[in-house]
C-alpha cells in the first residue's frame, strides 16, 4: 500500500500525508457524527439565549423593560452572561486542549456545561440564573473550540469543508428543537414545574451520553504526533486506513515545517499575523450579525407587531432552515474557495436583514428570516473550518480560541447595542447596525484572508491571493 517509509509512520509529516490521501469512509463520518452529537447540546443551549427569556418573563423571573443588573434589561443581562462565559472558555481555556489533548477536554467541557445548565434550571431569581448561565457558558466555549480542532485534525483536507457542513447540520438541528420546545412547552406547567425549567433540563442529557461518546472517539492523530507520541498516532491512522473500502494511493511524508515560536506568540509572527488580524475582525463583526439576529429573533418579531406565542411559532419555522442549509451547500464546501463563501454569506445577511426590517407581512417575515438564517449558517460552517485550517496543530486550539474569543466578547457589547438600538430606532436601526458589521467582516476576509483550498494542514501560512 505504501511505497515510501519515513523514519516513523507516526511522525508529524507521515501522519499528515497519510491522512490527506484518505477518502471519507463510513468510520470517518461516524467520528464526525459523534463529535457533532457532543456539540449538539451546546448549540441547543445557545439556542435558548433567544427563546428562554420570553418564558422567564412569563414566569415573572425576568421583567421587560425594567432594567436589571448593571442597568441592562433582563434579556440583555442574560445574553451578556452567556457570552461572557463563552469568552472565558475560548480565550482563557482553549490552550488546555493543546496541552492535554482534544479527547479529554471534549469530555470535561461537555460535563461542565451540562452540570451548570442543570443547576441553572433549578434557580428562581434573575441573578442566580445569569450566574449559572455564565458558568455553563465557560464549558460551552471550551467545547466548541475543541470540536473545531478535533474535526480539522481527523479528516483529510479534501473533505474538510463537507465534514464541517455535516457537523453543522447535526449540531444545528438543536436550534429548531430549542425553538419548538420553547413554543410548545414554555407556556405550560408540567408536574408542578414551569415549562422553562423543562426546556433547560434537556442539555443535562449530555452528561448521560458523554462516556459512551468518549469510548468511541480516538485522540487526534495530529496532536499525538505533535506531542511525540508516534506509536499512538500511527495506531489511530492505521485504524482509519483499515476502515476504507477502496485501495489507497501511496503517500510520501510531508517536508517538516521550519521551527516555530512557542506558544501563542506564534500567531503574531510571519504569515500568521495577517491571518490573525483578519480572523479577529471577522469574529468581532460577523458576531454582531450572527447573534444579533438569531439571539434577538423573538424580540425583533415582537417589535414588528407579532405576539409572544406567534413570535415563537415564527422562530420555530425559521429555525428549521438551520440543519437544512449545510446539506444544500455541502457540495460547494470543498469546491469553492472558503474565503469567498464567507464573503458571500456576510453580504447575504446584510441584504436580507435590511429587507426583513421593512416587513410586517407574516409570509415575508418568515421567508426573509429563512434567507438570513441560510446566510448565517453558510457563514458558520465555512468560517469554523477556515479559522482552524490557518494554524498549526501544536497551538491550534489556543489560537482558534484566541481569535474566537473576540467574537464572544463582541456579543457582550453587541447585546447592549441591539437593546439600545431596538428601543431607540426600532428594527431598522438594529439591521443597519447588523448590515454595516457584516460588510466590514466581508471586506476583512476578502482583502486579508488567505486561500486554504488544496493547501496541506500544518504547512506554512498559505498565499494571501484569493
Amino acid at each position: 500500500m505504501d511505497n515510501a517509509f519515513p523514519p516513523h509512520r507516526g511522525s508529524p509529516g507521515a501522519i499528515s500525508a497519510r491522512l490527506d490521501r484518505l477518502p471519507m469512509s463510513r468510520h470517518s463520518w461516524r467520528l464526525v457524527a459523534l463529535l457533532s452529537l457532543g456539540g449538539f447540546f451546546e448549540v441547543y443551549d445557545l439556542g435558548l439565549t433567544a427563546t428562554l427569556p420570553p418564558g422567564l418573563i412569563q414566569a415573572g423571573i425576568f421583567h421587560e423593560p425594567v432594567k436589571g443588573a448593571a442597568g441592562l434589561t433582563d434579556q440583555a443581562a442574560f445574553a451578556v452572561a452567556t457570552f461572557a462565559g463563552l469568552f472565558i472558555g475560548t480565550a482563557g481555556l482553549g490552550k488546555i486542549a493543546d496541552r492535554f489533548g482534544r479527547r479529554l477536554i471534549f469530555t470535561v467541557s461537555l460535563l461542565w456545561y451540562a452540570i451548570g445548565t442543570l443547576i441553572m434550571s433549578a434557580q428562581s431569581s434573575a441573578f442566580a440564573i445569569d450566574s449559572w448561565r455564565f458558568i455553563s457558558g465557560i464549558g460551552i466555549g471550551l467545547e466548541l473550540v475543541t470540536i473545531d480542532s478535533f474535526i480539522t485534525e481527523l479528516v483529510p483536507g479534501s473533505s474538510r469543508g463537507k465534514a464541517f457542513a455535516f457537523n453543522q447540520c447535526l449540531q444545528l438541528t438543536a436550534i429548531p428543537l430549542a425553538a419548538m420546545l420553547s413554543w410548545l412547552v414554555m407556556p405550560e406547567t408540567i408536574l408542578g414545574l414551569a415549562g422553562w425549567r423543562w426546556v433547560t433540563i434537556l442539555p443535562a442529557l449530555g452528561a448521560a451520553i458523554v462516556w459512551w461518546i468518549r469510548r468511541r472517539i480516538p485522540e487526534s492523530p495530529r496532536w499525538l504526533a505533535a506531542q511525540g507520541r508516534f506509536d499512538a498516532a500511527n495506531d489511530v491512522v492505521t485504524e482509519l486506513e483499515a476502515a476504507c473500502d477502496e485501495p489507497l494511493p501511496p503517500w510520501h511524508a510531508a517536508q517538516p515545517t521550519p521551527p516555530q515560536a512557542e506558544g501563542l506568540r506564534q500567531i503574531f509572527r510571519g504569515g500568521h499575523l495577517r491571518s490573525t488580524i483578519m480572523l479577529i475582525l471577522l469574529n468581532i463583526f460577523h458576531t454582531f450579525g450572527f447573534y444579533g439576529f438569531n439571539t434577538w429573533m423573538p424580540t425583533l418579531l415582537a417589535s414588528q407587531g407579532v405576539s409572544f406565542v406567534n413570535s415563537l411559532q415564527y422562530s420555530t419555522l425559521i429555525a428549521v432552515t438551520y440543519p437544512i442549509t449545510p446539506l444544500v451547500f455541502a457540495d460547494l464546501a470543498d469546491r469553492v474557495e472558503r474565503k469567498w463563501l464567507i464573503v458571500a454569506a456576510c453580504i447575504g445577511v446584510a441584504a436580507f436583514g435590511l429587507l426583513f426590517s421593512q416587513q410586517t407581512d407574516p409570509t415575508a417575515l418568515i421567508v426573509l428570516g429563512m434567507l438570513i438564517t441560510t446566510s448565517t449558517v453558510l457563514l458558520s460552517f465555512s468560517y469554523h473550518a477556515y479559522q482552524a485550517e490557518l494554524y498549526p496543530t501544536p497551538i491550534r486550539s489556543r489560537a482558534v480560541g484566541f481569535v474566537y474569543s473576540f467574537g464572544r466578547l463582541a456579543i457582550v457589547f453587541g447585546s447592549v447595542a441591539v437593546s439600545v438600538l431596538l428601543k431607540t430606532y426600532g428594527p431598522l436601526g438594529v439591521f443597519v447596525f447588523i448590515a454595516g458589521s457584516m460588510i466590514v467582516a466581508a471586506l476583512a476576509v476578502g482583502l486579508l484572508g488567505p486561500r486554504t483550498r488544496g493547501v496541506a494542514l500544518d504547512r506554512n501560512p498559505p498565499s494571501i491571493q484569493g
